[in-house]
């Protein structure tokens, strides 16, 4: 008897044990079984940083994604890239604003719904940016955006001598003056410094001017570079005034102590613009959008204006909120506090002009003269 009676306590005792083991296996959250999956590939196309970890590292981590990156330099490139790739190879697609426009003719976006993104929370001169719809459907959310105008070495210029493009021109800066090697936001600055209004809408007595005048800057030129050529050469002292970039370059470096800022002269600047739209025939269309949710959001878009690789000016306000709390320093430095004199007075004030892909003359007339440039 005593035997049998220790038999069935045993055996209750055992499944009593496995029940609970199994129920509490049952019980395991998603997320946690989800750690043990292999992540999720996500491919994507844009300038250098988007997929670092400063960026990214949260967002991977939530999702069990892992972001496979293609870098590029100019919205040419980008161009090229897509066009030798087989749809479906880009998840997500960082660009310029002025090339959606482009992206959407050949077919290389999906449309996307605008009440999937905090379009609310965003500054009203961007809540419907040009170009990023079409036929008011969406194509491209608006992300992050910067200035172009002289970006220049603090040792040897001065703030008032950067106020205007003829400072490229300064005897002093001979052999020191670089180029950020694109043609549209150098032709864009020589542009405004010839008086148009409209920099990137010109006729042909105005182009002809703008290629007089760039032509007149090669003897100061000292360099063509790509993005890591820009930052290295600006930071070791090899260029001491660049032209076709601003505080997206500057910034990282000032940062770091370089002797290095940027200003938007007195003929005005340029707006770069970047924006997240996703590849056609992208098999993973949702974590992509839910990536575009992410980045645009409060959290998402301090990530973007911290950016290691670059920083930016971003359009959610909340984000600028966000900012204010978490890096007040840099929100300080980068002009994006609220309820003072801030980066959205430079836009309305009119001093600031949208980048754009010429409007009377084909790209590619931009892009050959730049090429005789650069080898004159």
């Amino acid at each position: 008897m005593t035997n049998t009676s220790s038999a069935r306590s045993t055996r209750r005792q055992f499944l009593k044990t496995t029940g609970a083991l199994g129920g509490a296996m049952l019980a395991t959250p998603l997320l946690s079984r989800r750690a043990f999956a292999a992540p999720t590939e996500i491919t994507m196309l844009a300038w250098y940083g988007h997929a670092e970890p400063d960026v990214v590292a949260d967002f991977e981590a939530e999702h069990n994604v892992k972001f496979k990156p293609k870098y590029y330099t100019g919205g040419d490139n980008m161009l090229g890239l897509i066009a030798q790739s087989p749809p479906g190879t880009f998840d997500i697609i960082l660009s310029d604003a002025e090339y959606v426009q482009q992206l959407n003719a050949a077919g290389y976006i999906e449309a996307l719904d605008p009440k999937d993104y905090p379009f609310d929370d965003y500054f009203p001169e961007f809540q419907k940016f040009a170009g990023h719809w079409q036929d008011g459907t969406l194509y491209s959310v608006f992300t992050r955006f910067g200035f172009l105008g002289v970006a220049y070495n603090t040792e040897a210029i001065t703030e008032k001598e950067a106020m205007t493009y003829n400072v490229f021109w300064n005897e002093k800066l001979k052999g020191k003056v670089g180029h950020f090697d694109w043609h549209l936001p150098n032709l864009g600055e020589i542009s405004l410094l010839n008086g148009n209004a409209a920099p990137f809408d010109i006729d042909a007595t105005a182009f002809e001017k703008l290629r007089e005048k760039t032509i007149t800057l090669r003897p100061q030129i000292g360099g063509f570079f790509d993005y890591g050529g820009t930052f290295s050469s600006l930071q070791n002292g090899q260029m001491l005034a660049m032209a076709g970039i601003g505080d997206w370059i500057t910034g990282t470096l000032e940062k770091n102590g370089a002797k290095v800022r940027s200003v938007i002269p007195a003929e005005g600047g340029l707006q770069w613009t970047e924006s997240f739209s996703i590849g056609k025939g992208s098999s993973k269309a949702d974590i992509a959008k839910k990536w575009i949710q992410y980045i645009t959001s409060a959290k998402g878009q301090v990530k973007s204006a911290n950016m290691a690789a670059y920083p930016a000016l971003i359009p959610n306000q909340k984000g600028w909120e966000l900012l204010a709390k978490e890096t007040p320093e840099e929100a300080k430095r980068q002009g994006m506090l609220l309820n003072e004199s801030n980066v959205m007075d430079l836009i309305r004030s009119g001093r600031i002009h949208y980048r754009q892909i010429p409007i009377q003359q084909g790209l590619e007339d931009w892009n050959d003269f730049w090429s005789d440039y650069k080898g004159a």
